[in-house]
């Protein structure tokens, strides 16, 4: 699947870009690069949405930036932009993700090693990593458990490391599925079902969970919320992220007409991660 990467004129230096970043990340956007007076942001081109960019371009604080570049990026480039990037990192005292060129870290209680391809869910970014904080905080032994938006498969394979059964990681991108085939044979968890799909799988299926993670962006979030209601069994935790904390009362108002009760949420860097229960 091919990406869009969007060149940006940011005149108002390096705060209006960071804050730019997280709204862009936000709608779907996963990989940035800056340089003076100026932001490259890719994007899936199935994901790009231009009504959603023209809505954050009118916003007050994105005054005087403009889109001055569109081009499309063959996917080894986008891999090449993760892989170049990728360094080891540790979660909590207790989960190290590393890459399989990385030595290993004896030290913790959880190592992952994740091949860094095209897939989202490295542990680097603020919401991954406070997904995988949440996943160490709870109970998940015994239950079965849904990651949707999986990418690398991350976060399904320290759920079943932590004893989850059955464990379900499903994406709609082929490279993340593949990504996530490979990376779960690197963990020594083949019994993880992988699945190339979207909420529409969860449907046709009529499968349910007692734990639905979902780390994808905002406007996915609440489009498929109804659908990650109906696939929780009563009492099931819907733990969710990929959203701007600012973007946590809409998510909360439309949870709590689906009946699901908000539990808590984390911040980090000014994004957030919540916790339902049905």
């Amino acid at each position: 699947m091919n990406n869009l990467a969007l060149k940006f004129s940011v005149p108002g230096g390096v705060e209006q870009a960071e804050s730019f970043i997280a709204v862009l990340t936000s709608i779907g956007y996963e990989g940035f690069q800056e340089e003076e007076s100026s932001l490259i942001a890719y994007i899936s081109e199935a994901l790009f949405e231009q009504q959603d960019l023209e809505e954050v371009l009118k916003l007050e604080a994105f005054e005087g930036i403009s889109l001055i570049a569109k081009e499309i990026q063959q996917e080894q480039n986008w891999n090449a932009i993760w892989e170049s990037a990728y360094e080891a990192v540790t979660i909590a005292g207790r989960c190290h993700v590393r890459a399989p060129f990385h030595p290993s870290n004896k030290d913790v209680e959880f190592e992952l090693v994740i091949e860094p391809k095209m897939s989202f869910g490295t542990a680097h970014h603020e919401t991954t990593s406070m997904m995988v904080s949440l996943l160490l905080e709870t109970n998940v032994a015994g239950k079965s458990m849904l990651d949707m938006g999986s990418g690398t498969g991350i976060l399904a394979i320290l759920a079943r490391k932590l004893g989850a059964q059955p464990v379900v990681a499903v994406d709609n991108d082929v490279w993340a599925v593949n990504n996530a085939n490979d990376n779960i044979l690197l963990n020594n968890t083949p019994d993880v079902e992988i699945v190339m799909g979207d909420a529409s799988w969860l449907v046709k299926t009529g499968r349910t969970f007692e734990l639905v993670f979902a780390n994808i962006n905002r406007n996915i979030l609440l489009n498929d919320m109804q659908f990650y209601e109906a696939a929780l069994l009563p009492h099931g935790m819907l733990i969710m992220s990929g959203f701007y904390a600012d973007d946590l009362e809409l998510l909360r108002q439309n949870a709590t007409k689906l009946g699901l009760q908000f539990v808590r949420m984390i911040e980090n860097n000014h994004w957030a991660a919540a916790v339902f229960q049905k």
